[in-house]
């Protein structure tokens, strides 16, 4: 079986690592085609550059990011508005001319909390994705930017209650409060242990979000046995765009999961 395209779609770099690393490594190792979007800063910036490198860690190929500027680090996209408040349209429409350029099967981006920590430049690019992964097969919406291109799943990057154990000790530390879903809402749950070490790996590529104690430097002061509990098992939650899916599938197979 060809895996689907994949793309991902995630606010700042490091997103992508920390929130499905493990399923854009096994994606790409097993020959699926794999591509991420990051919503926020330069192209020029460093932190694009420590992208860079974490993509070619996952087999995720060269970054596509829409340049704006993170709405806490204004200086990350000089001369581009905050994400938070850059036109709802023309954000969709650059997404959408990178969807019909990669032509996915599977779109992966954040939760509607905006994953476990809620970050403003997570919701408002989940909000962004739902809008044009639908968009993109319409070809009288966004016409120049490219033909239209339906993509067929859309999963969200969450946590379900019952993994709060995991991550609630450490984010608790540096004063962060838990988002996360009913285990319900959780339709396909991916154990990516075996891709661990390149998900770590391109972790903490994002030098600059250890340097500053962010979320990666939480994971360098972790020993391997430590880190598993925390990134060797990613949850998702499916968002239909298709008529007719399967009920719960894996977004890599596309088979019924029941995990």
């Amino acid at each position: 079986m060809t895996a689907p395209g994949l793309l991902a779609v995630f606010a700042h770099p490091d997103d992508e690592s920390l929130s499905a690393g493990g399923v854009l490594a096994r994606h790409a190792a097993a020959g699926g085609r794999t591509a991420v979007v990051t919503a926020t800063w330069a192209p020029d910036s460093p932190r694009a550059a420590e992208l860079a490198d974490a993509l070619r860690l996952l087999g995720a190929g060269e970054p596509r990011m829409l340049g704006y500027a993170d709405s806490r680090v204004p200086h990350s996209a000089p001369g581009r508005p905050r994400l938070c408040d850059a036109p709802l349209d023309e954000a969709v429409g650059a997404l959408v001319a990178q969807i019909r350029a990669v032509r996915p099967e599977v779109v992966v981006t954040h939760d509607a909390y905006g994953g476990l920590t809620g970050h403003e430049d997570h919701v408002r690019t989940h909000r962004i994705t739902l809008l044009a992964a639908h968009a993109a097969g319409l070809e009288r919406l966004h016409p120049d930017a490219g033909a239209p291109w339906q993509p067929s799943a859309l999963y969200l990057a969450t946590h379900p209650h019952s993994a709060v154990g995991s991550w609630g000790e450490h984010l608790a530390a540096v004063g962060k409060n838990l988002r996360t879903v009913p285990d319900e809402h959780v339709t396909a749950t991916v154990d990516v242990t075996p891709w661990l070490d390149r998900k770590v790996a391109a972790v903490l590529a994002h030098r600059t979000e250890v340097e500053r104690g962010a979320a990666p430097a939480l994971i360098a002061g972790l020993s391997e046995p430590e880190r598993a509990p925390l990134l060797g098992t990613e949850h998702y939650t499916r968002h239909t765009l298709l008529p007719t899916p399967p009920p719960h599938t894996d977004p890599l197979t596309w088979q019924n999961h029941a995990d």
